[in-house]
């Protein structure tokens, strides 16, 4: 599943405590069996099981692998703030359709749209900007903040 939805078009369900602490489960752990799970929060592993399908087939969860771009490959990574003129949402939507941009959000103040490049080199990077992202229609101008080093990257959220 996509995440692209925003908040603002639906709604999140009220959790309770005891989907807050399998949830905070899973992300220290997303293949933590359903049975550690369940001694965790004091549940039964078949309890754990329907609420993380729930919790998933509801989109408040997805239990995904990530990877770390630069063990599989993929040595340039930056981010590029846009501005458009005319609709934004066009635009969002054709980036958000690019394979090597793995992040995508429409902003307001300085730029309108905010993503997330992930590419092999330094030339791919180029061409995603060059070619691919300034010759869109609407486009008027893209700055582009390479990372250098990456310090903290966290899927964690604080529940209380």
């Amino acid at each position: 599943m996509n995440r692209k939805a925003q908040a603002s078009e639906r709604p999140a369900p009220p959790l309770d405590e005891l989907s807050r602490k399998i949830i905070e489960q899973l992300q220290e752990d997303g293949r933590r069996p359903y049975a550690t799970i369940g001694k965790a929060v004091g549940l039964s592993e078949a309890a754990v099981r329907q609420r993380v399908q729930r919790l998933s087939e509801s989109g408040v969860i997805q239990i995904v692998a990530v990877t770390d771009p630069l063990q599989v490959g993929m040595f340039r990574q930056a981010m590029i703030a846009i501005t458009v003129d005319g609709p934004i949402e066009p635009v969002a939507e054709a980036l958000a359709e690019m394979t090597d941009i793995d992040y995508v959000v429409v902003t307001v103040g300085r730029f309108d749209i905010i993503c997330e490049a992930v590419c092999a080199d330094d030339a791919a990077l180029l061409d995603l900007i060059s070619n691919r992202i300034r010759t869109l229609p609407g486009v008027r101008g893209a700055e582009t903040l390479v990372y250098l080093k990456l310090l903290k990257q966290t899927y964690q959220w604080n529940s209380h």
